[in-house]
């Protein structure tokens, strides 16, 4: 058992020196990045230049989840986010979707 759990320490602690060796700059040899991309959804709408009241009815997105989601208050679910995707690449199409 104690081998084990020094094998699974030895690997913990070789991450965190991975960690720190990228965070210096420094080529850290087999990190493995994975860049995580968040749709903003102020950003979606904004692009579209609608205020949180025309968002909302256009694509059927309650007002209150709206603001909560711009305010930082709640997270979108996976559901959400491919939805805010769509709307950003197909706004015309998802718009037209809801009615």
């Amino acid at each position: 058992m104690d081998k084990e759990m020094s094998s699974v320490a030895a690997g913990i602690m070789n991450g965190l020196k991975e960690v720190l060796e990228d965070v210096k700059g420094e080529k850290a040899e087999k990190l493995h990045k994975t860049v995580v991309y968040r749709i903003s959804a102020r950003a979606v709408r904004e692009n579209l230049n609608m205020s949180q009241s025309e968002f909302s009815r256009n694509f059927g997105i309650p007002l209150a989840t709206l603001r909560n989601w711009e305010q930082g208050r709640r997270d979108m679910d996976a559901t959400a986010e491919a939805y805010l995707k769509t709307i950003s690449k197909f706004p015309k199409e998802a718009m037209s979707a809801q009615q």
